[in-house]
This record gives C-alpha cells, structure tokens and sequence, in this order.
C-alpha cells in the first residue's frame, strides 16, 4: 500500500452512500428469487468455509463481501487487508488463505457465487488499475489516471471504489457528476461555443464543464468558451505530445484549464503517452 493510494489515508467503506446494503439486498434476490431447494437439502448445520486467493493480485471489495454474507447469517474474518497484495505462495500449494466464514450451511452458499463474483470482479479492477497506474509511474509520468463511466450497470459503486482500491482516480461518478460535453452534444447543439455557454448556464460555479475534442482548433475553441477540462480523443502518444505543449504555450496566462487524454491508452503502450502536465482515462 502506497500513499498515493486513497485507501492509505482512510477506510473506503467510510465513502459508500446510505443506499450500498440494499443493492446487495438486491443482488441476493436476484440469485435466490423464489424457493431456496438446495438450501433445503443442506439445512443450518454449522459449517465453515474458506476463502482461498489462486491468482496474484489486489484485495478489493471486503466490506460487499463481507454484508453479503452477513445478510445470509453467517460472520467472516479476514486474513487479508483491503488493498493489500496476494502473492502466490511458495510452498508450493498455488493458494493464499484470504478469508474464513463461518454460519449455516444455508446461508454459506446463499453468499458463496455472489460474494465470489463480486470480489473478483473488484478485486480484478483494482489490480489492473494498479498495474497501469505503477506503468505509467516507471514511465516518469507524476499525474492522475482516472477510469471511465463505461462500467456495467448496476454494478457501478464496486467497480469505481475497485478502481480507488488500485490508485485511480474515479473521474465522474455519473452524469450529475460533471458537465462532458462529447462530439454528439457539440453536434447537436450546433458549435463548441454554444454547448459550452448552454452548459455553463445551468451548471453553475460547482461544476466542471468538460469538451472531446479531435484536433487543436477544436480544443481551442472549447478553451476559448471556458471549458474546465479539454479531452484529447484517440490522440496518438506523440500527438498528445505536440497538441499539449502547443495548447499550454498558446494559452499561459490567458486560461487555466486540464487536458485529459482518452482513447487508445493501454498497459503495452503507456509508455508512448507519458507526459506530465496531462491526466489519462482508460
């Protein structure tokens, strides 16, 4: 754990709205909608299961875990810290114990696919957005890597708070979140210019109006208007480049404004798009 991590200077759990528990409530319906017939065969004997780690990787997701089986009736104890990193172990066994939970043979497999899947999948997010987060780093480059709203519906809470666990910045949340302004919105409206002056009507001083741009007349054009962030999309990495030194030299002292970079940006290539001053969205 690192302290550029957000998990270093507190407990993500501490983040999660009022809401978090009911869509677990949720996801358990979903899996149990009507009659429970294998749970009727095992009953609530007591029983305990173990929670094994077979791949390298960050721990991520322990307070969903966690609830889910607490709403299934049964108490986990962690032998892993939320973040840290699972090596393979060397006696040569190809598992890491991670967790023990323990309640009524019912409720343990109640839990069992949902909190498997859940942790993976976050848990999965969190290492990769790790792993290019530390490429990036050994690349030289200082700024911010944020993921995207592409996340799957319904499942947005765990894979952003995933993407904090491994270091990177949640960019926006929602649509409520900040203002973006993409080329169907600029097209829609009719120019750059009036999307951004629409949007600035409505948005107010609290929040951020963001524009994708193709090329440098377009970033200038969102600059001009007051944009607060210029995206650079699908841009090569010397693109970025060129398009970013130009932008910051045109415009020192005129405008303050971010340039975000987006498109095309992977762990093979990162090195390619290093350049500081600029933030990345894979």
């Amino acid at each position: 754990m690192h302290k550029d991590q957000p998990i270093y200077h507190g407990s993500l759990e501490h983040l999660l709205p009022p809401s978090w528990k009911a869509q677990i409530t949720a996801w358990l319906a979903e899996d149990t909608p009507s009659y429970d017939y294998a749970g009727f065969v095992v009953g609530e004997h007591p029983r305990t299961a173990t929670l094994w780690g077979k791949s390298a990787g960050i721990i991520a997701g322990i307070p969903f875990f966690t609830e889910i089986f607490k709403q299934c009736g049964c108490e986990v104890e962690w032998h892993a810290k939320e973040g840290s990193y699972i090596n393979r172990p060397k006696d040569g066994s190809g598992k890491t114990k991670v967790a023990t939970v323990r309640g009524p043979a019912r409720g343990l497999l109640l839990g069992e696919r949902v909190g498997l899947n859940l942790l993976a999948r976050c848990s999965g997010i969190a290492t990769v957005s790790r792993d290019m987060l530390l490429s990036l780093r050994s690349a030289g480059y200082e700024g911010i890597l944020a993921g995207t709203r592409k996340t799957t519906p319904g499942f947005r809470l765990v894979e952003k708070y995933g993407m904090l666990v491994g270091g990177a910045d949640t960019h926006r949340m929602d649509l409520s979140s900040m203002i973006m302004l993409k080329d169907n919105h600029v097209w829609s409206r009719g120019s750059i210019t009036e999307a951004v002056q629409a949007a600035k009507m409505v948005g107010g001083f609290a929040l951020k109006v963001e524009v994708e741009v193709q090329n440098e007349a377009e970033a200038d054009e969102a600059i001009a208007a007051g944009a607060d962030i210029v995206m650079l999309d699908n841009f090569t990495g010397e693109g970025v480049k060129i398009a970013a030194k130009s932008l910051r030299e045109k415009w020192k002292g005129k405008r303050e404004f971010l340039i975000e970079v987006s498109g095309g940006l992977r762990e093979d290539n990162v090195f390619d798009y290093a350049n500081n001053g600029e933030f990345y969205v894979c």
